[in-house]
C-alpha cells in the first residue's frame, strides 16, 4: 500500500485529516485555515465513547480487514499500534508508514499556507485517515489544485475529523464533520465503509484521538 516516489512528490512537494494554527501570512489562506484551527479546537471538548479496555490495549477494538496485516509488517515501534497509541494524532500519524502522504498534507509540505498538526494534536478527534494508496488514486490535476488553493485543502482534511473519539461499535450512522458536512458509516465488524471508502483498519488509538484508516480521500459536497 505505500506510495510510489512519483506520487509522494506530487502529493508530498501532499493524512486525508494531520491538523496547526494553519497560519501563513496570505489573508486568504490563514482566515480559511485558521477558522478550521479554531473550529476543531471548540468541537473537540466532546467526550469520547472509547472503553476502559481499548486504553488498556490498543490493539483490544480494532476493526477491519488490514489490521493483522499492518500489525504483522509494523509489529513494534512508534508505528506499531501500540507506539501509536503514545503520541497525539499527527505526531502518530506521521510515524506510520501508510500515512505519510497524509502527513505531507496537513503539515504544510503540500500547500504551506495549511499547516493543521498543533490543532490535531491538541484536541479529541476521529480521524479518517486515507492511506497513500488512497492518495494515488487522486487525479493529479486535484492535487495540483490543492497546492494553490489553501481553502479548499483546508476543507477536504477537515472533512475527515469528527471531534471526539468514536469507538468501533459506536461508529455506524451519521457524523458532522469538522468541516461541517456529514459522513455517513455502514456496515460492522471487519466491514465498514465511510460514504464510499473502505475501512481498512479502524479504532486505532492514538494519544488524542481515535483512527480509520480508509482506501479512498472523502471528498465534501
Amino acid at each position: 500500500m505505500k506510495i510510489t516516489t512519483r506520487v509522494l512528490a506530487v502529493a508530498a512537494s501532499t493524512s486525508l485529516v494531520l491538523l496547526g494554527a494553519a497560519c501563513s501570512s496570505d489573508d486568504s489562506g490563514s482566515s480559511s485555515s485558521g477558522s478550521a484551527s479554531e473550529a476543531m479546537t471548540s468541537e473537540s471538548m466532546s467526550s469520547g465513547s472509547m472503553t476502559s479496555s481499548a486504553m488498556a490495549d490498543p490493539a483490544a477494538n480494532l476493526v477491519g480487514p488490514g489490521c493483522a496485516e499492518y500489525a504483522k509488517t509494523v509489529p513494534d515501534g512508534a508505528g506499531s499500534v501500540s507506539g501509536m497509541a503514545q503520541d497525539p494524532v499527527a505526531t502518530a500519524a506521521s510515524n506510520n508508514p501508510l500515512l505519510t502522504t497524509l502527513t505531507a498534507a496537513v503539515s504544510g509540505q503540500l500547500n504551506p499556507q495549511v499547516n493543521l498538526v498543533d490543532t490535531l494534536n491538541s484536541g479529541q478527534f476521529t480521524v479518517f485517515a486515507p492511506v497513500d494508496a488512497a492518495f494515488a488514486k487522486v487525479d493529479p490535476a486535484t492535487i495540483e489544485t490543492l497546492k494553490t488553493d489553501p481553502a479548499l485543502l483546508t476543507k477536504v482534511l477537515t472533512y475527515h475529523v469528527v471531534p471526539g473519539q468514536i469507538a468501533p461499535s459506536d461508529i455506524a450512522g451519521e457524523h458532522t464533520t469538522v468541516e461541517g458536512g456529514t459522513v455517513t458509516v455502514t456496515g460492522s465488524g471487519d466491514d465498514l465503509k465511510v460514504n464510499d471508502a473502505g475501512v481498512i483498519c479502524g479504532g486505532v488509538q492514538t494519544a488524542n484521538a481515535t483512527v480509520y484508516l480508509v482506501d479512498s480521500v472523502l471528498m465534501p459536497q
